[in-house]
């Protein structure tokens, strides 16, 4: 029974630690770029837009189309950062334990 208590206890840390991660993410930026940099596009490591910076340069009329991808393109390099931000959050928690599949967190 020893061991169950301890297992019990060691799960407790863990959801405590999670809980602590989630915060501490939310306040973790990264940044993606596309254009050589002319669009820039921050993103916290939960996965929210916070900023989008445009080059002036690139605003004209005409052109719209090509300014829309440049935009989902750096909002999509950004969120690879966080999710890779993510990956090696969780790795310090678990040990490097692997999560059983279909198992995803932060929840």
């Amino acid at each position: 029974m020893k061991n169950i208590g301890q297992l019990m206890k060691q799960a407790q840390e863990m959801q405590a630690k999670m809980a602590t991660m989630q915060e501490d993410l939310a306040k973790l930026t990264v940044e993606g770029y596309s254009g050589g940099s002319m669009i820039t596009v921050t993103m916290n490591c939960k996965g929210e837009m916070q900023k989008i910076k445009i080059d002036p340069g690139l605003v004209n009329p005409e052109e719209v189309d090509i300014l829309e991808d440049l935009i989902l393109a750096a909002s999509n390099d950004a969120k690879a950062k966080a999710e890779a931000r993510v990956s090696e959050e969780m790795a310090k928690i678990t040990g490097g334990i692997k999560l059983p599949g279909g198992m995803q967190l932060p929840f």
